[in-house]
C-alpha cells in the first residue's frame, strides 16, 4: 500500500473544492456502506488506513460530504411526505433563508422554470402537513403561491451521486 499526502484534492478557480480519483473511490466506498472500516477502504484504493483517514477527515472538514444515518420517514413516525413548489415575489433569499430553518423542510433548492423554489417537507400525518403549508409557508413574507406533490410511495433514492 502506498501512503500518500493527507489529500491531493485542490479547489478549482471558483473555490470549490476538486477531488482526485482516489478520494472519488473513498467516497464511493463509503455511499455503498457508511461504516466500512478505514483498513478495508485502504485495501480497495491503494492506501494505507491512515491516510484513509486523513483524506475521511479533510472531504468532512471541506464540506464534501457527510457521513449520517438516513432513515426511512415511515419507520419512525413520518407518515406523510410531499416536494412543494413555490412562486415567490421578490428576492428568493429571504424565504429560502426561512424554510432552510424549518425542522420538517429537508430540502431547498432554487430553481428555474415553473417555481422559484423547491423543498421537500417531512410531516407526521396529513394534519401537519395542512398546517405547515398553510400557516408557515404560505404566510411567509414573499411567498406568492405553492403547489404540493404528496408523495403516495417512494420507489427509489439513492445517494450516490457525483462519483458514478
Amino acid at each position: 500500500m502506498k501512503d500518500v499526502a493527507p489529500s491531493r484534492n485542490t479547489h478549482d478557480r471558483t473555490g470549490t473544492p476538486s477531488i482526485d480519483s482516489v478520494s472519488l473511490a473513498i467516497i464511493e466506498q463509503l455511499q455503498e456502506d457508511g461504516r466500512r472500516p478505514y483498513a478495508a477502504i485502504g485495501k480497495a484504493v491503494g492506501l494505507s488506513e491512515a491516510a484513509v483517514r486523513q483524506r475521511v477527515q479533510k472531504l468532512l472538514d471541506q464540506g464534501v460530504m457527510q457521513i449520517v444515518a438516513v432513515t426511512d420517514p415511515l419507520t419512525v413516525g413520518f407518515r406523510r411526505q410531499a416536494m412543494v413548489g413555490i412562486n415567490v415575489e421578490g428576492d428568493l433569499d429571504p424565504v429560502a433563508d426561512a424554510l432552510t430553518g424549518m425542522e420538517e423542510v429537508e430540502y431547498v433548492v432554487m430553481t428555474a422554470g415553473s417555481f422559484d423554489l423547491l423543498i421537500e417537507i417531512v410531516c407526521e400525518d396529513d394534519d401537519h402537513l395542512l398546517e405547515m403549508i398553510n400557516k408557515r409557508i404560505r404566510t411567509l413574507p414573499g411567498v406568492r403561491s405553492t403547489e404540493s406533490f404528496v408523495y403516495l410511495k417512494l420507489r427509489k433514492q439513492t445517494y450516490t451521486w457525483g462519483t458514478r
